[in-house]
């Protein structure tokens, strides 16, 4: 059993050498990337996306409407900057949208 560390240490720094010890760093960029998506780009726009699926930093963005698709797409380089300035850092190299 590892011995019991007696310093105080804040909830923040806790979670965040947790997260560090076990690797789980990717999967939580996953989630708030998906997060990130929803707030972003409103209920307009949430209707009609069915999935948001970050890889390799792509993110994949499936949407229902071809029309909403073709409009998303004129603005890709925007969308990515804005992702990346809600998440705090350079995650998102790509956007496909499909």
């Amino acid at each position: 059993m590892a011995k019991r560390q007696n310093t105080h240490l804040p909830l923040k720094d806790a979670l965040g050498e947790f997260i560090k010890e076990n690797k789980l760093q990717k999967g939580m960029d996953k989630v708030d990337a998906r997060e990130a998506w929803a707030k972003l780009m409103g209920n307009g726009v949430n209707n009609y996306t069915t999935t948001v699926e970050l890889r390799n930093e792509t993110l994949y963005v499936g949407l229902s409407s071809s029309v909403l698709r073709e409009e998303l797409s004129m603005g890709k380089s925007k969308i990515i900057a804005m992702l990346n300035e809600e998440l705090g850092k350079e995650l998102v190299k790509k956007l496909v949208l499909r």
